[in-house]
């Protein structure tokens, strides 16, 4: 279900940065990254300027992306395999793409200033070319003497009449930068003030956040080690084992990653772990696995102990979780491949499990600062399939708990049809399960943060993608 999403789905996962957490799950989720972004800080342009053979190369990519065929950072991946460069022109290339789907629509009314002034954008009338040349100009602040020796002819009077035009007058899903129809349903929820703040956050690309497993090291150990090392990391503020890197870094060959010490994690992702809580020795359910970013927390939380059963139904994710399981010094995972929520391996587990979480497949938009193709490629009905799906995983995983057993429902979602709509549904036709507080549950760890009765997380407020999660008990 989540990380790489095919039909309803685009989410979170090969990266040009850091790689993380994978999650594809019952084939809903996103497959992009909501654990690294794929900007880099520093442009490879020279004292010349920009040249030409890697402003070609940037729209060629971003081409590519636009089509949105596949997930942004499959589509990127693909086109690094097949035009070899070097990893600073690369990363260039990697944020011009994802600056141009991050602020396209903006773009694309910026660009009919001059192209077809007086005229609605036709948003297939507007190239790469344009959106990329733009995106450098406008959202990148690179100036006309750096772009020159790249551009075609008049390109360059094109880019200074853009320059001299006063800022057009925008609707709100322009100044979202988000759809119509995602603009339409945030204003169902909240304030068009709370809309543009949220938005704002969502449209920046997101810091690197790592998870240190404690059954290998201590946070203070790890952080001591990387801040000698050069780079700017320091304690994620909720998370009692996150780390937070502000300069990019590669760590997938640090030797840290590779013996299991660290693993890349959002910060929010880390505290559905710590919502379930499982003790040592009980049996847990991790119903939507993935590549096992969060069986791998649940297994550290356990201490290696009990049973950790890592369900999916993309066996090919679950056999990443292998090696991973292996690195972290785990012995209690026993990955599952299953057909659907009501396999009869699933049904075997009824009534037997102590905790479950459904980590379920969503529309992802909550991870929008590492995948800001999710907005173009989900469709309201995409996210009716999606809701369709939550609601029959929720039903399917609440029946393995036993009486006493919690229950952790949890998206990368920002709309409420997906959240709280499912967990009221679900609540009202199930009375035998109770909600308990996040924040208070949170509390009890030791985790001191204003997330409310059902956790919420936004990037504006609390630093992390935006997650929520309802917290519920079985009663008999």
């Amino acid at each position: 279900m989540t990380q790489d999403q095919r039909s309803a789905r685009p989410r979170r996962n090969a990266r040009t940065s850091s790689r993380t957490e994978v999650r594809g799950k019952f084939s809903g989720k996103p497959r992009g990254n909501r654990d690294s972004a794929p900007e880099a800080s520093a442009a490879p342009v020279s004292d010349d300027g920009l040249s030409a053979p890697l402003l070609n190369s940037a729209v060629e990519a971003c081409t590519e992306l636009l089509q949105f065929a596949q997930p942004a950072d499959a589509a990127l991946s693909a086109f690094f395999r097949s035009k070899k460069s070097g990893a600073r022109d690369r990363a260039f290339i990697a944020e011009t793409a994802y600056a141009v789907l991050r602020r396209k629509r903006l773009l694309e009314r910026l660009a009919m200033l001059v192209l077809y002034p007086g005229k609605h954008p036709a948003r297939n009338r507007i190239t790469p070319r344009e959106l990329v040349l733009l995106s450098l100009s406008r959202v990148r602040g690179m100036s006309q003497r750096q772009l020159e020796a790249a551009l075609l002819p008049n390109e360059a009077d094109w880019l200074a009449e853009i320059r001299r035009q006063p800022e057009p007058e925008l609707t709100l899903a322009e100044r979202l930068d988000f759809p119509d129809w995602l603009a339409e349903r945030l204003l169902a929820q909240m304030p068009e003030d709370a809309a543009l703040t949220l938005a704002r956050a969502l449209n920046t690309p997101a810091p690197l956040d790592l998870r240190v497993n404690a059954l290998k090291a201590t946070r203070d150990a790890v952080l001591a080690q990387l801040v000698a090392e050069g780079l700017a990391v320091t304690p994620c503020p909720y998370a009692p084992q996150g780390l937070r890197v502000r300069n990019r870094a590669f760590l997938q060959k640090h030797p840290l990653f590779l013996d299991g010490s660290i693993e890349v994690q959002d910060e929010g992702s880390q505290l559905l772990g710590h919502l379930l809580a499982p003790r040592r020795g009980e049996m847990v359910v991790d119903f939507c696995a993935g590549a096992g970013g969060k069986t791998l927390i649940l297994g550290a939380l356990m201490r290696g102990t009990g049973r950790l059963y890592a369900l999916d139904v993309a066996e090919k994710r679950l056999a990443k979780l292998k090696p991973r399981v292996a690195r972290a010094g785990l012995s209690n995972v026993h990955p599952i491949a299953i057909a659907n929520e009501n396999d009869i391996r699933v049904k075997r587990l009824a009534g037997k499990v102590d905790r479950v979480l459904v980590d379920a497949p969503c529309s992802g938009l909550g991870t929008l600062r590492r995948n800001p193709d999710l907005k173009w490629r989900q469709t309201p009905q995409s996210v009716a399939e999606l809701t369709q799906k939550q609601a029959a995983i929720l039903t399917a995983a609440a029946r393995l708990l036993k009486p006493g057993g919690r229950l952790v429902y949890a998206t990368c979602s920002i709309l409420d049809e997906e959240n709280a709509a499912i967990v009221d549904a679900f609540l009202a036709t199930h009375p035998e399960f109770r909600r308990l507080s996040a924040q208070e549950v949170l509390a009890a760890q030791g985790i001191t943060i204003a997330c409310g009765q059902d956790m919420r997380l936004a990037p504006q407020t609390h630093g992390t993608d935006a997650f929520y999660a309802a917290v519920l008990e079985r009663s008999v």
